[in-house]
């Protein structure tokens, strides 16, 4: 078997991989970077760009049906996913050209092909052996489904919802995180009648729970129906449509089914529990420095416990190159990381939740500050609200350690709200700042203008 070395090989080449892989480059490092599909990964192929895609035309839509409001003359004559998928494939290709010719430039060897690893550090691909002095596991993550929900026909993943030839008239979303109320905020904008289906009490179940109440308050002002609480049973489907069944008896027909219950570690057929990997549920377990039990195995992005964002596997790949080059990185605060969900309106948040940071740090306050009293909130014709939650009690200095967010393009904010938490910031600190107006960032200095006990445009 041909053997090949390198000082970093590095098994997938999504976000975390490439980045891992571009980083180490420009380091010095020869490098190995093998992908199965195609360079980018989920992110680039099959998840943040063309959903963001989706949601952007979504907004057109939206924004044309809506334009007499405003005194536009703009009417809404209903889509053509034709259209829609060749703007959105049309994003992915010029993303992804410019994203070979990073790997190009940066001499990186690109193998195209299935790899599995073999203790102790190399990657097989084919007939080719890849060795590294270090190896970074970096496979991402699949769209999961239910024992005995077969994907197929009428009853698509993400990954099929991507590819749709027509709008469907009606869809149940099975899942309300954050896969599942982007694709029905989609489908709605693209005039379906869609009705989400969670086991938890809330949709979002991972966000502060005034974020959570917040988006189903606009959910239903947009007549997206919701389920909460509720658990699905099962689904039968016929040529013409998929009937899902509810455990309290309730039964749902609809043109379509998205599972959308999360994403699973890609982990399986890798070679990575034969080669003695410490694992848990299939994920790879990992120290805080990205370190598995194997000398110089590493491991991150999807296939680690904890997150599963596209910024999260790139953040960590720029620091797993950086370490392996003697830089010494800081550790990865997995709480720094910004959370953002792209639905209409959006949901953005960094830090501990209410509940979170009671149980951490004891006595706490907060702070909630109406999008109402902000001038290109109202421009907008959004609702919404920014929650902060900092240490201490009322009147006493402590940091800001949770920034929660619901209104349209909220997620723009995130990078001030990211800032304020990564740095210990108090709320005086980003009071004195000077906020441009009229903007929705605007806002976020109002917010931390209250909490500084003095209140602007906000009833003390």
């Amino acid at each position: 078997m041909p053997e090949h070395n390198a000082d970093l090989v590095i098994l997938g080449g999504g976000s975390g991989g490439y980045a891992c892989a571009l980083r180490a480059a420009e380091l010095g490092m020869s490098v190995v970077l093998i992908e199965k599909d195609k360079l980018g990964g989920t992110c680039l192929h099959y998840g943040c760009i063309p959903t963001k895609a989706l949601l952007h035309a979504a907004e057109v839509a939206d924004a044309a049906r809506e334009g007499e409001k405003i005194g536009v003359r703009s009417t809404f004559d209903g889509i053509d996913m034709a259209g829609v998928n060749s703007y959105k494939d049309g994003v992915i290709a010029k993303l992804y050209k410019g994203l070979q010719g990073l790997v190009k430039s940066r001499k990186i060897t690109l193998v195209d092909g299935t790899g599995r690893f073999e203790g102790p550090n190399a990657v097989v691909v084919g007939d080719d052996r890849y060795v590294g002095e270090k190896v970074v596991l970096a496979t991402g993550s699949y769209a999961r489904s239910l024992p005995g929900l077969d994907i197929g026909g009428r009853i698509v993943t993400s990954y099929e919802a991507i590819h749709l030839d027509e709008a469907p008239k009606r869809v149940v979303v099975l899942g309300g995180g954050v896969i599942g109320v982007e694709f029905a905020s989609v489908f709605k904008s693209f005039g379906a009648d869609v009705t989400i289906v969670e086991a938890l009490p809330h949709l979002v179940p991972n966000e502060d729970e005034f974020a959570s109440k917040g988006l189903e308050r606009a959910f239903r002002k947009r007549k997206i129906t919701f389920k909460t609480g509720v658990k699905f049973t099962g689904a039968t489907q016929t040529d013409d449509a998929v009937t899902v069944s509810l455990e309290s008896g309730e039964e749902i027909e609809a043109d379509l089914l998205l599972v959308a219950i999360g994403r699973g570690p890609n982990t399986a057929n890798a070679g990575y529990e034969e080669a003695g990997v410490n694992m848990e549920r299939g994920f790879v377990l990992v120290d805080e420095r990205l370190r598995t039990n194997l000398e110089n195995v590493y491991a991150l992005g999807d296939i680690v416990p904890g997150l599963q964002l596209a910024h999260r596997g790139f953040a960590q790949g720029v620091f797993l190159a950086e370490d392996l080059a003697g830089l010494n990185p800081p550790v990865i605060d997995e709480k720094g990381i910004p959370r953002v969900t792209y639905c209409e309106p959006e949901v953005a948040s960094v830090g501990l939740t209410e509940a979170e940071a009671k149980e951490r740090y004891g006595e706490i306050e907060t702070l909630t500050y109406d999008l109402a009293g902000n001038g290109k909130s109202q421009i907008l014709q959004t609702q919404g609200a920014i929650k902060l939650v900092k240490t201490g009690a009322k009147g006493t200095e402590g940091p800001v350690v949770g920034i929660h967010m619901v209104g349209a393009r909220v997620g723009e904010l995130i990078g001030e709200a990211q800032l304020v938490y990564n740095w210990d910031a108090q709320a005086e600190d980003v009071a004195a700042l000077i906020h441009a107006h009229p903007t929705q960032n605007e806002a976020f200095g109002e917010a931390f203008l209250a909490l500084a006990g003095k209140p602007l445009h906000s009833h003390s």
